[in-house]
Parts: structure tokens; C-alpha cells; sequence
């Protein structure tokens, strides 16, 4: 048997395995719904590739290798084998607030697409279908961009985007609850400001019991028990007690308002009663030396009058029930004159009188309606000095008595 010599079998080998890298070093294109497998150099470009297999791509077409986008033109490192993959492009079709725009693309997602396009893409953007929809065919997205706002809250201010149509919607997504009668500025249906500034205004509302007096009324009552012109207290007054509900309204910890929603009385007060005395008794004493028999006595300021007043040459010669005006005729002021009319008296330094003069006058120069004018006439000594003294009334008993109970 015959032996190869050392230098040939290496020669063999060196060709062997030369041969066999040429042969294994192929390429797969996925393109157009297809694989094509076929034999290229080491280190190829992929436009080497793409024409060695009769491929044309289009201006917006790409090529992927290895999950990434590579250019046509530089070699490709080297590997045993290769997988290319060429992404066709299709038409996307954008609407937004801006219009409607339509462009070609081989991005893997919309939100490539959009990126590439010159779109600023945020997390608050709304965008239909997702930004991480693979583009597979011609698609219409929906793109409403967000808007920066300025959220001024709880005493701090923070920034936040949304694409929301209302200020109330964009609180909402961001987080921002509106408790109870909370608010903001602008109005929660207001759309997003141009200014970018929105304030919650945190509103409390507390309601407090109040306590209030209600003050007691004193009242008069006639009284059978009493005697005629006395007093005496029959009720003592008592205060009462009203409870009112009042409502404070505090935003961002300020008070702006304060209301009192109601009351309710839960201690009405209680009148105080003065009893006014109606019991007539008939009593006989001595003035003057003199023995009368009255039934009333009531203490008056006296004055005195003459039927001429010469300082203004003025005579009022007849009393008002049409008697001269002389001794015994007295006057009373209005309304006692229609009360005490024709009535009897006894004045203690003066003697026996009836009423038949009214003085024209409501009240005396001191203000006082307790007041007895004594009649002289032009003729008779004046001897009467203005002082108070004590009335009394004559029996028999005045008809219109219970009319003069409570005196003007």
C-alpha cells in the first residue's frame, strides 16, 4: 500500500475546509410574506444581499437584522448565516386637534411611526390604537396630543400633562380627587386653560349649636283681687332659650362665609305679669275737717287757672261742658278729661269740685299726665300754691269706673 506524503494531506485539508466555509455562509430575506434562502461571501453588504436576490426596496422600506434597523451598505459582521428581514412601508393616516396627516412607514409600532414622523410623544398622550400596536398593514390613528398643566393644590404647585377635553377629567386621571364641595378654578366642564394654571380649592363646611336668650315681655293684667290703682306682680318674667344651627364655610382654611340656617325655641320665654287692681272699695275719712265718703284717691300735681290770661288779652270764660269758670270747676288734662267728665272730687285745700274743663294740654309743664287744674274765677282771692296733693273721688261710684282701670 501506498502513503501520502505529509504536505498533501495538509494541502487537502486546507482546501477541504476553504470549501466547505464558502459553502455554508447563506442568507434569508423574509420579505413580502416569503423566506428566500441562498449562498453569500462572508461579510457581505446587505445590498450585496438584496441584489444578489433580484429585491428592489423602496425609498420608505427597511431592513432588519437582529431586531434592528441597518444600513444597505456596510458589510455585515461575520456569522455562518444570516437572517434579514425587509419591512415594507405602508400608509398611516394621523388625525389630531391639527388635522389629518397621512405618510408612509416600515416602523415596527405606531408610536415609531410617530416618533419618526416629528411627533413629541408623552405618556398622557392619547393615542388609538396604542402607541405599541405593530404596524402590519395601512392603519388610522387617533392622536390627541397632551397639555402641560400647572396644579396648584393643598398649598403646593405641581405639574402635570393631560389630554383630557375637561379640567375635570384631567384632575381625575392625575389623581386629584374633589372631595365633598370641593372645587376648582376654572370650572370642573371648563376645557384645559390656554394659561396652563388650575386651582383646587378645598372647602369645609362645619355647623355649630348656638344658644340664644329670648327676652321676656312685662304685660299688664287686670286684677279682682287687687284694689283700684295698685300694682303687684303676679308672674315673674323668665328668659327663653332659642338653639340656632349655624353653618361656616372655610376655603383653603379661610372663612368666607357664615350663615345661620335656622332656630328652633326650646324654651319659650315667659311674660312678666303686672296685676292692674280692679276692686273698688268705699272708704270714709276726714280732710279739712270735713267727712267724705270716696272710693278712689289718686295723688295729682294741682295747678291753678282764671278764666282771662291778660298777658296775651285772651278770656276763656266757659269751661269746656259750657259752666263758668270759677271755684269748685276743675280741669284735667286730655284724654282724662273724658274719662273723669261731671265727676265729684274732693281736693284737700281747695274743697268739693267737679270735673268739667279740659286744659287743652296732654301733660303739665314737668311732663307729668297726673295733673289737676283748679278753677277761680276773675273775682275770687287765689290762694292755691302748685304743689301735689291727694284727689278723691266721690261716691257714688263713677258708671264708667271699669274704663278708668288702666289710666292714660
Amino acid at each position: 500500500m501506498r502513503h501520502k506524503s505529509p504536505v498533501f494531506s495538509f494541502v487537502l485539508a486546507l482546501l477541504l475546509i476553504t470549501s466547505c466555509q464558502k459553502e455554508t455562509v447563506t442568507a434569508t430575506l423574509l420579505v413580502d410574506g416569503e423566506a428566500l434562502t441562498l449562498p453569500v461571501a462572508s461579510q457581505s453588504t446587505p445590498a450585496q444581499i438584496i441584489s444578489d436576490a433580484g429585491i428592489s426596496l423602496g425609498e420608505d422600506d427597511r431592513l432588519i437584522y437582529l431586531g434592528r434597523t441597518i444600513p444597505q451598505d456596510e458589510p455585515l459582521p461575520a456569522a455562518a448565516s444570516y437572517t434579514l428581514t425587509i419591512r415594507r412601508a405602508v400608509t398611516l393616516t394621523v388625525n389630531s386637534p391639527e388635522g389629518t396627516q397621512t405618510f408612509p412607514t416600515s416602523a415596527l409600532t405606531i408610536g415609531q411611526a410617530l416618533a419618526e414622523a416629528g411627533f413629541t410623544l408623552y405618556a398622557a398622550d392619547r393615542v388609538d390604537p396604542p402607541v405599541e400596536t405593530p404596524i402590519d398593514t395601512a392603519l388610522t390613528v387617533n392622536y390627541i396630543p397632551s397639555r402641560s398643566l400647572i396644579v396648584s393644590v393643598d398649598g403646593v404647585q405641581l405639574q402635570i400633562r393631560s389630554a383630557a377635553a375637561t379640567i375635570g377629567q384631567a384632575l381625575a386621571e392625575a389623581g386629584f380627587a374633589l372631595v365633598g364641595l370641593d372645587y376648582s378654578a376654572p370650572a370642573e366642564s371648563a376645557p384645559l386653560p390656554v394659561d396652563e394654571q388650575v386651582r383646587i380649592i378645598r372647602v369645609v363646611e362645619a355647623v355649630a349649636l348656638t344658644e340664644k336668650n329670648i327676652p321676656f315681655k312685662t304685660r299688664s293684667e287686670l286684677s279682682a283681687d287687687l284694689e283700684i290703682d295698685q300694682q303687684a306682680l303676679l308672674q315673674g318674667g323668665e328668659t327663653g332659650l332659642a338653639i340656632g344651627r349655624v353653618r361656616t364655610r372655610s376655603e383653603d382654611g379661610v372663612q368666607v362665609s357664615q350663615e345661620v340656617e335656622g332656630e328652633t325655641v326650646v324654651r319659650p320665654p315667659q311674660d312678666r305679669i303686672l296685676g292692674i287692681g280692679t276692686k273698688i272699695v268705699i272708704r270714709t275719712t276726714i280732710v279739712d275737717g270735713v267727712t267724705i265718703e270716696y272710693w278712689r284717691a289718686l295723688r295729682l300735681f294741682a295747678t291753678y287757672y282764671v278764666p282771662c290770661d291778660h298777658t296775651i288779652n285772651k278770656c276763656w270764660p266757659n269751661t269746656a261742658t259750657g259752666k263758668p269758670v270759677q271755684k269748685g270747676v276743675v280741669a284735667f288734662v286730655y284724654p282724662w278729661f273724658l274719662l273723669f267728665a261731671h265727676e265729684r272730687l274732693y281736693v284737700p285745700g281747695y274743697g268739693f269740685a267737679t270735673v268739667e274743663d279740659n286744659n287743652g294740654a296732654n301733660t303739665n309743664a314737668f311732663g307729668d299726665t297726673y295733673w289737676i287744674d283748679l278753677g277761680y274765677s276773675e273775682t275770687e282771692t287765689v290762694d292755691w300754691v302748685n304743689q301735689y296733693v291727694t284727689v278723691y273721688f266721690l261716691t257714688p261710684v263713677a258708671a264708667n269706673a271699669a274704663d278708668t282701670y288702666l289710666l292714660p
